[in-house]
């Protein structure tokens, strides 16, 4: 997790709530704090000139009235310049006024978009007017207002979402504990054991449910120590042995020799590819195989999970990783696949996705070697 002031130093990091890797109104741009200083040094320095204007235009008016009742000496040069800065004071207070109306404006719907935010309107957006400072701070507000209400739109798709996922266990459990409970059905394991998998399922979706929270706060713990590829393969592979035996598929491995051992917490990464090879059990053809395969890319080990199957559909591949996206055959959550993206990219990561109907599915992930410096 990030450490310090919201906005870091300088205003220039993202702030806490801002989703990590997306870029915001700040990157690349100008340091916020120093565009404010500047905007004040500027108005501070024209209030300061026109102050002076127009004292020396008070002063103009004041002499100009002892001199024409004769209470002091008016010579045509003090004359002359009580004159001028009469003038002066008058152009000084007439474009103070000009400025003032051009600022007015802008900073007064600046101030009216920030309270409509804070009342919860999140389609708030501020006309970009006004000096530049002035328009590099209306399109950051209307960025953070966009990125909210996006945010907001994500945040109530997703408790949609898991509504319906839990909608389908919650009904199964309730149906079959309604008929046992009315004499319908016998209190026996054949009639418990529907009641027994929704419940199973209900306890996955919370730990998933669980694990996206921590990943996507940056709150998840890793316990991070050199991972033997070769070991962790073979006993993932091992574990899913009698799974595919039952299903007909061939389990295989290709693995580069002398990989290096990668920079993990083993329980995730473990948990990450048996998520895949999971996946690849329930894609493949009877018959057909599954093959995990290993090698270097540039400082990373790159694992692929690679099954024969029928393929992703073309409009669900560009979202595959996102939350509850998931085939018209899948039977899961939709969570898996997003979870190993969180996962992968807490290590410092990254994961991808290609599928073709004639080739199947395959989904690398490129982990950090551990650096022996």
């Amino acid at each position: 997790m990030r450490s310090g002031p919201p906005w870091g130093k300088g205003g220039a990091a993202r702030p806490p709530w801002w989703p990590e890797g997306d870029a915001g109104p700040w990157s690349g741009a100008p340091n916020w704090r120093r565009h404010g200083r500047r905007l004040a040094r500027r108005i501070g320095c024209f209030l300061g000139l026109a102050l002076l204007l127009v004292v020396s235009a008070i002063f103009g008016v004041v002499w100009l009235l002892l001199s024409a009742f004769g209470a002091v000496n008016s010579a045509p040069f003090d004359t002359a310049v009580a004159v001028t800065a009469l003038v002066l004071g008058g152009v000084a207070i007439g474009v103070a006024i000009l400025v003032l109306r051009r600022l007015a404006a802008p900073v007064g719907a600046l101030i009216e978009g920030a309270h409509r935010i804070e009342a919860g309107d999140l389609s708030a957006r501020v006309p970009v007017r006004g000096p530049s400072d002035l328009r590099s701070l209306a399109r950051a507000m209307n960025a953070i207002s966009g990125r909210l209400e996006a945010e907001e739109t994500r945040r109530r798709s997703v408790l949609a979402d898991i509504a319906h996922e839990l909608r389908t266990p919650l009904s199964i459990i309730r149906g079959q504990a309604e008929a046992i409970a009315d004499g319908i059905y016998p209190a026996d394991a054949e009639h418990m054991a529907p009641i027994v998998s929704a419940t199973e399922s209900l306890e996955m979706l919370v730990n998933d449910l669980g694990t996206l929270t921590l990943a996507e706060s940056g709150a998840l713990q890793l316990h991070r120590e050199p991972v033997d590829v070769a070991v962790l393969v073979n006993e993932t592979l091992g574990a899913f042995a009698p799974e595919a035996r039952i299903a007909g598929v061939a389990l295989t491995e290709r693995l580069d020799a002398a990989l290096p051992a990668i920079d993990a917490d083993p329980a995730r990464i473990r948990g990450v590819l048996g998520n895949l090879v999971s996946n690849a059990l329930a894609q493949a053809h009877p018959g057909g195989s599954v093959r995990v395969e290993g090698g270097r890319s540039d400082g990373l080990v790159a694992l692929t999970v690679w099954d024969d199957g029928s393929g992703i559909p073309a409009d669900l591949l560009p979202r595959v990783f996102d939350r509850f996206v998931k085939g018209p055959s899948s039977t899961g959550s939709g969570l898996g696949l997003a979870i190993v993206r969180d996962v992968v990219e807490a290590h410092g990561g990254s994961v991808s996705a290609s599928s073709t109907s004639a080739t199947g599915t395959a989904i690398t992930l490129r982990i950090p070697a551990v650096t022996h410096g």
